[in-house]
Parts: C-alpha cells; sequence; structure tokens
C-alpha cells in the first residue's frame, strides 16, 4: 500500500513539474518574470491544494479548507487537459521551429493555443457539470406487479454534497425531479462527497426531504459514505427527513414489487445478491440499488428484474470514458442481461474533484417499468 502511494504521488508530482515548466516558459516568453522561489511555490500550492484539503481540513479553518478545495478541484480538470495538450504543443513548436518560425514566437503560439482550448474545455465542462439533464427509459418486466400496471421511477446517484456540489445543484435536482412526478425515487450511492461535515452544517437532508413521490425516496450508500467516515451521523441525518438508507435491505412496497438495497462493495461484509433475495416471493418483481456496477451478472442470476447503479460517472472528464469502459462490463447507459434483468447506470448528478463534464452530463434517469400482465389483458 505504500509503495502504491509512493509511486503516485511520485507520477503526480513529475506531472505537475511538467505542466509547471511549461508554465514559467510561456510567462518568460510574455516578457514577464517570475523568480522561482515564488513561482514554484505558489504553483505547488496550487497543484497540491486538494490534497491539503482532504489531509487538512480538520486543522485548518473551514473557509480556508473550502478555498483549497475549489481551487484543487478546478486543478484536476486544467491538470489532465494540461498532460493531453502540452505533449501536442510540443510538437507544433518543433514544427514551427521547422518553418523556420522563431523559437519565442513559437512558444507563444502554441501557448496561447492551448490556453485558449483550456478556457473552451472548462466552459463547456463547466455546463454539462450544472446544467442537468433528463436520461428517459421504457422496460417492460414480464410479471404481475399487485394493481400496478406501471411503474415511473426516477433515479439519481452520485451527488458528491459537499464543498463543491451544494445547495444550489440539490435544488435542481429537487426541482427536476418533482417535475417528472415519479412514483418512486432511488438514490443509488455517493450522495456524500466524502464528510458528513457539510451535509449536517448545510441541512441538505432537508433539500433532500422536498422530493416527491407516491411511494416516497430511497437510498443506499456508496464507496464515498465508506471514505467520509460519518455514516454513523449520516444514516439519522436521512432517516430524519423520511429516506431510508438500505444496508443489505429489502422492503415490499404496496404489495406489489420488492426494492433491494445493496451494501456497497467497500464493505467486504455485505451480502451476495442471491442471499438477499432469498425467501422473497419471485412472482412480484425484483427492483435492487447497487452503487457500483461491479456485479450486474450476480444480480441477474439472483433473479433481479431491474437494477440501478452509478459510480462510474461515464469517466466524467472525457476521454476518461475509455478506461470505465474497460472496467466494467456496462459502465454507463441500458442493457439487458440474460434476457432477465434490466440494468441501469447514470454518469450521475453530481461531480468528484473539478465541477467538469467533458463526455457526460450531470442527469437524471427517469425509467418507465409496464408490467406484462397487463399489457397483455
Amino acid at each position: 500500500m505504500a509503495a502504491r502511494l509512493i509511486m503516485i504521488l511520485t507520477i503526480y508530482t513529475g506531472l505537475q513539474i511538467y505542466i509547471g515548466w511549461h508554465l514559467d516558459l510561456f510567462i518568460k516568453e510574455t516578457g514577464g518574470h517570475v523568480a522561482s522561489a515564488v513561482f514554484w511555490p505558489v504553483f505547488a500550492l496550487v497543484t497540491f491544494s486538494y490534497l491539503f484539503a482532504m489531509l487538512l481540513r480538520k486543522a485548518l479553518p473551514k473557509p480556508v479548507t473550502t478555498l483549497f478545495k475549489w481551487i484543487g478541484s478546478y486543478w484536476i480538470g486544467l491538470m489532465q487537459y494540461s498532460v493531453l495538450l502540452l505533449p501536442v504543443a510540443d510538437l507544433a513548436v518543433w514544427g514551427l521551429r521547422a518553418a523556420s518560425v522563431s523559437r519565442p514566437d513559437s512558444i507563444l503560439i502554441t501557448g496561447w493555443a492551448v490556453i485558449a482550448a483550456l478556457v473552451l474545455i472548462m466552459a463547456r465542462g463547466s455546463r454539462n457539470a450544472w446544467s442537468p439533464v433528463v436520461r428517459e427509459f421504457e422496460v417492460t418486466i414480464p410479471k404481475s406487479a399487485g394493481s400496478l400496471k406501471e411503474l415511473h421511477i426516477a433515479v439519481a446517484s452520485d451527488l458528491h454534497l459537499g464543498m463543491t456540489v451544494g445547495r444550489k445543484h440539490l435544488q435542481r435536482l429537487v426541482d427536476g425531479v418533482n417535475a417528472l412526478k415519479p412514483d418512486i425515487v432511488l438514490l443509488a450511492g455517493d450522495v456524500l462527497d466524502d464528510a458528513v461535515e457539510p451535509f449536517i452544517r448545510h441541512n441538505y437532508g432537508q433539500l433532500l426531504g422536498q422530493i416527491k413521490s407516491k411511494f416516497g425516496t430511497y437510498a443506499v450508500l456508496g464507496n464515498h459514505e465508506y471514505y467520509g467516515g460519518g455514516i454513523e451521523r449520516y444514516l439519522p441525518a436521512m432517516e430524519k427527513v423520511g429516506i431510508p438508507v438500505m444496508l443489505d435491505e429489502h422492503v415490499r412496497i404496496a404489495d406489489s414489487f420488492y426494492l433491494i438495497g445493496r451494501k456497497d462493495k467497500t464493505d467486504h461484509a455485505r451480502k451476495n445478491a442471491a442471499a438477499l433475495v432469498e425467501g422473497l416471493d419471485k412472482s412480484l418483481p425484483l427492483i435492487v440499488m447497487d452503487h457500483q456496477p461491479s456485479a450486474i451478472r450476480e444480480i441477474a442470476d439472483a433473479g433481479v428484474d431491474l437494477s440501478v447503479h452509478g459510480h462510474t460517472h461515464r469517466g466524467q472528464m472525457a476521454p476518461n470514458h475509455l478506461v470505465t469502459r474497460r472496467i466494467f462490463e456496462l459502465d454507463y447507459g441500458y442493457k439487458h442481461i440474460a434476457d432477465r434483468l434490466h440494468a441501469f447506470v447514470s454518469s450521475g448528478f453530481g461531480t468528484w474533484g473539478p465541477p467538469i463534464r467533458l463526455g457526460s452530463r450531470s442527469e437524471i434517469l427517469s425509467i418507465t417499468v409496464k408490467f406484462a400482465s397487463h399489457n397483455n389483458k
């Protein structure tokens, strides 16, 4: 574990030096001058500010921690796209030099081009992050569901409420879900970003409690609730506003279908899917919430009819989706598995790290489930 951490920090530091060297060179070519004794400490403070916010959140005043996290969050986005753009810029400089353009002019031309590209990326990414969309799906489950002919489900995952994603974006969720007039609302994990303190301090639970539906709102834990270490405070805060957080539990709703909420994969003591559905009346539809889409086949093999997941953010910032696509059988969207399970993975409503989305959008899933026995009458 220690060796892996050292390796990650070494690679991260190397990337910062690579970016910093280019920035320092560009500043000098513009005619500016910042002494190395000033530039590098300030640059290091910016590049490691997210880490400082995480490690020192209990030691630093809250405004300082919040500032560090905001700076660090945006830096993660700038860093990723700088690492992608700067090698191209280096090649462009060599090409311009080969075309007899002077070295200073080559650096300035490519430098301004990189800055313009980063501004456009961050602007577009910010819009995608803060402007949620609704993704609509319709599926059929070949079972009777008591008196229900159909069920309208609203799903939101990965809110990441904390210092970056706050009340304004949460209000967008509440308004967006309520506009759908769903029968039931499912929060598929990572409601918290990490620490529970902002959730309690800003009373985000009270705002979540304003979500309206026929059968209520239910939630499960995600990996970030475990990372933050405040589950014992989070659970009663959600219960207080009428949102049960399901921990390897099930509930039979309106004598029509079962909702099963799994502990996150982070909890190694969680039950397997077969154990969770044991003893249930499988003639009724079975719906599962499981934050990470890592056990979809296991869920299908257990006879579940529909599952909802989050976690992947669809990579959040392209081309990261190429990585999540390799890790998970279904990293985003919908898939019908084993001719039985309707599996859904959301890209999430909030963001982790930078409030930037490229190649993904902040979203709410609107799933209409029709029950075949009624359709066939």
